[in-house]
């Protein structure tokens, strides 16, 4: 029994160093390449998520040491668009929204949600651009320029 668990330790070791070597060299790739910053995409669909994701957003400025080392666009479609309506949005939130947007977060509409909720882009929160081919292409788009994919 002692044997397997010397044998278990000793593979664990090698698999958490070789994750290890694989994180730095890509991140020695990413430097080389002149890429300064993570990117990310969040996906937002639910109405009933839209606090929760902020709140993801916000931990994400803050765990990667701010916007000069993460770059996040926030993607949003379905009925989670109806929180950011210039109409509907509490004092608090919208000021939530322009601070997070201050830091640097991206905002883009669905154009299809768009004209299925009857809304123009100044209807929106300040902030926004128009997703013109849609959520899920914009987010097929990002992720092929290296974004990687979060919908929480």
């Amino acid at each position: 029994m002692q044997r397997r668990n010397i044998l278990w330790t000793m593979f664990s070791s090698i698999g958490a160093a070789a994750v290890l070597a694989g994180t730095a060299s890509r991140a020695n790739a990413a430097n080389a390449a002149g890429v300064d910053k993570a990117k990310v995409a969040y996906h937002l669909s639910e109405l009933d998520r839209v606090n929760f994701v902020l709140g993801n957003i916000q931990s994400h400025f803050d765990g990667m040491g701010g916007p000069d080392k993460v770059k996040i666009n926030l993607v949003i479609h379905g009925s989670a668009l109806k929180a950011f309506h210039t109409a509907l949005a509490s004092p608090e939130f919208s000021q939530h929204v322009a601070q997070l947007e201050k830091t640097g977060l991206e905002m883009s509409a669905c154009i299809n949600t768009m004209k299925a909720q009857n809304i123009s882009l100044k209807e929106l929160l300040p902030g926004f651009t128009v997703a013109d081919k849609g959520a899920v292409v914009l987010l097929a788009d990002l992720q092929s320029q290296g974004y990687a994919y979060l919908r929480p």
